[in-house]
């Protein structure tokens, strides 16, 4: 280690040469593990800059609209974030072929219906509809979530590239199993796991149905799944049902997608 990357590392400063950019995403991506308001103290511990430095970019964010300062002082994400993450046309284009299908899912089981894309190495989640009375669930819209241990991002990992896939593996504490249940969404179309539920509130087990939604080439555009208490998920009637609505998705995307179409 040189010895200015180890003061740097030391001392809290920015890495000699980082750029502002670099920066200013550090402490917007500060806002990923809570999504709620977060005081300068932590915002800088969490982008790993000096709060000096955080406070300055920090309120140049706010200046633009990426952040908004509450009155006692704490940051949270602004709306014109929102304006602009709205317009990303893998999601949005998703989202908005994705949600007629998912309200009907929505409907008839009462329960969560998740919507995500594949980005590098985790899935994205885009959209999520749920009802009142569904089991607590950890995963929130804009959220990350791994490839390995999720229904969804096995249905995504499944059509992934071969690269990412054996990435994933490697570093994944079940591989064998993970191979198995991305075996069966390319031959089934659809996969269906239970474990631990992560959230304290509900039953101590959860499980999800997940399908992917492919493009021509069989890549997968994204991924959709039911998540639910276990005795609904061991039923065939979700299988059918999530099978069912990715292949209308899919249906629906390459056909906004045909030249002339419309």
């Amino acid at each position: 280690m040189s010895g200015t990357a180890g003061e740097a590392r030391r001392s809290g400063r920015p890495r000699q040469g980082e750029p502002l950019l670099e920066r200013a995403f550090k402490i917007l991506g500060a806002f990923t593990t809570s999504g709620g308001s977060l005081p300068l103290h932590v915002l800088a511990s969490r982008a790993e800059l000096p709060k000096s430095t955080t406070s300055r970019i920090a309120a140049q964010l706010v200046g633009v609209g990426a952040l908004e300062r509450l009155e006692n002082g704490d940051f949270v994400v602004g709306l014109q974030m929102l304006e602009i993450a709205s317009l990303a046309p893998r999601g949005h284009g998703l989202r908005a072929a994705a949600l007629p299908f998912m309200e009907d899912l929505h409907r008839a089981t009462r329960q969560h219906i998740l919507l995500a894309v594949l980005d590098g190495h985790e899935a994205v989640l885009v959209e999520r509809l749920s009802a009142l009375g569904a089991t607590a669930v950890k995963y929130r819209v804009g959220g990350r979530l791994p490839l390995d241990t999720t229904g969804i991002g096995i249905a995504l990992l499944a059509h992934a590239a071969e690269q990412v896939r054996e990435d994933v593996l490697a570093k994944s504490s079940r591989p064998v199993h993970v191979r198995q249940l991305m075996a069966m969404v390319r031959t089934e179309g659809v996969c269906a796991m239970s474990g631990p539920n992560p959230v304290d509130d509900g039953p101590a087990t959860v499980s999800t149905v997940a399908a992917p939604i492919l493009g021509r080439g069989s890549e997968a555009l994204g991924a959709i799944s039911l998540v639910a208490p276990e005795e609904v998920c061991t039923k065939l009637a979700p299988r059918v049902a999530l099978r069912t609505s990715s292949l209308a998705i899919s249906r629906a995307l390459l056909s906004a997608a045909t030249p002339g179409h419309g």
